[in-house]
């Protein structure tokens, strides 16, 4: 790999690379590797007992792709799909690539005014669900936003609220040949794949060379914690690249298995799971239909896998999990821990305690497409603990002052901008918040605050929105949460701002300590006074069992400002 580094004083970096990026599509690239590695297993699904070799996997693909057709889908056509995680989302996700649909990812924890808002914005004509998880009943869901369904047949239905729908699909993970059909306006499954023998395989292919690259394929939702979702529209060339070059940096090949604990429906998922392992003929193993920590630790080592995907939180529960120290993870290798700041010393027992010599710091955000850092295998544990890598290859990164726009000097802080193939192509149907995002030099702004070294190795320091400002003090929740985890009773830490009359903000720390732990309030605060200046030092502690937190593992500190902010009597 080559870098330059354009202006040496100044915190820019662009990374080159020997490797073109691909003008391919997710299914060009797919179809490659299929005839590289035909008896390669693709997908184990451990749930469902069921395994797939690349030919397997294709033909099922194929098979649907000739049903969404008979549907009536088309090239651009929306498909929504509203699961946790199984084979049949796979397959759905590889068809619409297929045939030139666009997959929109949707949440398996919305509610119906969540689902409502989400279907209208990205006008789903087609939502194929399961029937229920947990406590989401989401066939009755459907039926209170789309009460059309209860009486029309499945080929006629036309809703009043949702104008753009189609169809909706309906299939049993645990049985997907034998789906009841609870009302006429449903479609089953093996309805879909019995309409696929209509359609011609030269159709097919027809609407596949026809495909560009840069036309989209995947929208994904924005998590919404500062205000209602957006609609991320990624192209091939966006998630095809952003994959291929994680995949080269861990050194993922047809070798590799990977066990699947995050959500598909997340950026995470979609992208840096399944396409990491279908661009390059590794195998992608399903542990569970939602993160488990005992689910995920047999699956490594009942398939031997290599790779462990994770945020922070998956991770903690893996490792404090009673059945860790009995589990066999010798297999591991790499991996990426993601989505939410990692404490050194977690990732210290992640390489120790897990073995995972290779696991890796990721940085992005889902209209980055997602990565948009990564720490080498080779880097230094200073690197890989402190900072969350280097970009990707063929990407540029800068830092800038937030208020002039002007790119700082190195060590400096500022918000962080990405340029290059991994920015989307806008908020579907929102050209105002696209064009607050994406600036007429085409610099995507993260609001983000971090600062970069002289090889281009970014520290992120927290969000624009999350700074707290205490009497006039920039105060980076980031650092005292690392000050906090530091300590060996604490096993998770939340900071973040809660108003004051005086300071303007005071500092509020959530904390879940290790079971059978003696660490107290006061003595939280001693440690934080030992190693933080005296404004750092969180004027209110809260010990907790858990924290609200979104199902990718996100902490929600939004929810938590709201909570402390109530029982402290409005400050």
């Amino acid at each position: 790999m080559n870098h330059s580094e354009i202006q040496t004083n100044k915190s820019y970096y662009r990374l080159e690379s020997d490797t073109d990026l691909l003008e391919e599509t997710i299914w060009q690239r797919f179809s490659s590797v299929v005839s590289a590695f035909p008896k390669n297993e693709a997908v184990v699904s451990l749930p469902q007992n069921n395994r797939l070799t690349y030919r397997e996997f294709k033909e099922k693909i194929d098979h649907l792709a000739c049903g969404l057709l008979a549907l009536g889908c088309d090239v651009g056509s929306k498909v929504g799909i509203w699961s946790t995680n199984n084979l049949e989302w796979l397959l759905v996700q590889l068809a619409c690539a297929r045939i030139g649909g666009v997959l929109v990812n949707i949440n398996p924890a919305y509610r119906v005014p969540e689902l409502a808002y989400g279907l209208e914005l990205a006008e789903v004509e087609f939502l194929f669900t399961i029937p229920s998880f947990r406590s989401s009943n989401y066939v009755e869901m459907l039926l209170e936003l789309v009460p059309e369904l209860a009486h029309v047949e499945s080929d006629d239905l036309r809703s009043r609220k949702l104008t753009q729908l189609k169809r909706v699909i309906l299939y049993d993970p645990e049985n997907p040949s034998d789906t009841t059909q609870p009302c006429s306006g449903f479609t089953v499954w093996q309805d879909v794949l019995k309409m696929a023998e209509e359609i011609d395989q030269s159709r097919l292919d027809r609407l596949t060379s026809s495909q560009d690259v840069h036309d989209p394929v995947n929208i994904q939702f924005t998590s919404g914690t500062t205000g209602a979702p957006k609609a991320v529209a990624l192209s091939h060339y966006n998630i095809v690249n952003n994959s291929l070059s994680t995949a080269r940096i861990m050194r993922f090949t047809e070798n590799d298995r990977l066990c699947m604990v995050v959500p598909l429906y997340h950026c995470f998922g979609t992208v840096l799971a399944s396409l990491l392992c279908f661009t390059t003929g590794g195998c992608l193993v399903i542990s569970c239909d939602h993160f488990d920590p005992v689910m995920a630790l047999q699956a490594v080592e009942a398939e031997r896998c290599t790779a462990l995907h994770g945020v922070p939180t998956m991770f903690i529960a893996e490792l404090d999990h009673l059945n860790f120290k009995q589990s066999d993870l010798s297999s591991l290798r790499t991996g990426i821990m993601a989505g939410a700041p990692c404490p050194p010393e977690l990732m210290k027992r992640v390489i120790e305690e897990m073995g995972c010599s290779e696991i890796l710091i990721g940085y992005g955000e889902t209209e980055a497409s997602p990565l948009t850092h990564l720490t080498r295998p080779d880097d230094s544990f200073e690197r890989r603990t402190k900072t969350v890598g280097c970009n990707l290859p063929h990407q540029e990164v800068k830092v800038v002052d937030p208020v002039t726009g002007e790119t700082v000097l190195l060590g400096e802080q500022g918000e962080i901008c990405f340029r290059g193939y991994h920015v989307m192509l806008g908020y579907y149907r929102n050209k105002k918040a696209t064009e607050e995002a994406i600036d007429p030099q085409g610099w995507l702004h993260s609001g983000d605050l971090g600062s970069m070294d002289q090889d281009g190795y970014v520290k992120i320091t927290g969000r624009l929105k999350n700074m707290i400002i205490r009497g006039g003090e920039n105060i980076y929740p980031r650092e005292i949460e690392e000050c906090l985890f530091s300590h060996p009773d604490v096993a998770e830490a939340a900071v973040f701002g809660i108003p004051d009359d005086y300071w303007g903000e005071e500092v509020m720390a959530w904390v879940r300590l290790h079971p059978h732990a003696r660490l107290d309030k006061e003595g939280m605060k001693l440690h934080c006074e030992e190693n933080l200046a005296h404004f750092k030092v969180p004027k209110w502690i809260k010990i907790v069992d858990e924290f609200p937190m979104t199902v990718t593992g996100k902490l929600q500190k939004f929810k938590m400002k709201e909570i402390a902010v109530k029982d402290l009597g409005g400050g």
